[in-house]
């Protein structure tokens, strides 16, 4: 009976070592990797323009009526004839159309075009590194925008940073919920591991953790 009740301890044992194993080694969702050299460039999203852009807007035929301006911190912008005109969240396009609208008052069929000279981005936009980073940052994401060049931006890790518990967290449209995907920042930045280079989305989040020892 003793001989049984010890055999049963065992059994319990060994399945509680395994459960504990597996927990160490259970890991959350990964992204695909992307090469460390884009093949072949292509074009990201539209530009959503964001407070501080540097904007030039040009009237064909009407130079006086263009101007070279900075968004507001309102997300506004003022040009000749135009006050107030609302440019945050609008693609550049869209704002040529909206200051063709208000140009037709006082002239007949305005050609408008609007230039991003020097871009910000919307916070939707942006890509944030925050934590074990030798400078916590929000970056413009660019398209083709990849976790190698994020870190590269922001100089890296610290010198206490877990890189390999990093997380990313993306907004994920098409559900409206937010999801967390893991990083191997230290096996990409240390060990040159491409499986570990993931390509970023306008939005994305970067949470780098301090080593507990």
């Amino acid at each position: 009976m003793h001989r049984s009740r010890f055999t049963r301890l065992l059994a319990a044992s060994a399945l509680a070592s395994v459960a504990l194993t597996g927990c160490a080694t259970t890991s959350g969702p990964q992204l695909p990797p992307a090469s460390f050299v884009s093949m072949q460039e292509g074009p990201g999203e539209d530009y959503v323009i964001g407070p501080l852009d540097q904007l030039t807007v040009f009237v064909w035929r009407n130079p006086e009526l263009g101007a070279k301006v900075q968004v507001r911190p309102d997300g506004r912008i003022t040009t000749p004839l135009i006050t107030d005109m609302p440019a945050v969240g609008k693609t550049p396009a869209m704002l040529a159309q909206d200051i063709r609208l208000q140009l037709s008052q006082y002239i007949e069929d305005p050609l408008v075009s609007v230039i991003v000279d020097g871009f910000s981005g919307t916070f939707s936009q942006q890509i944030r590194i925050v934590g074990a980073t030798e400078k916590p940052a929000s970056i413009p994401y660019r398209a083709n925008m990849t976790v190698l060049d994020a870190m590269i931006a922001v100089g890296g890790l610290s010198e206490y940073a877990a890189g390999n518990k990093a997380r990313l967290i993306r907004f994920d449209k098409a559900s409206g919920t937010q999801k967390e995907y893991d990083l191997k920042l230290g096996d990409l930045l240390k060990k040159g591991d491409s499986k570990a280079n993931v390509m970023l989305s306008p939005g994305d989040v970067i949470i780098i953790p301090e080593s507990m020892f």
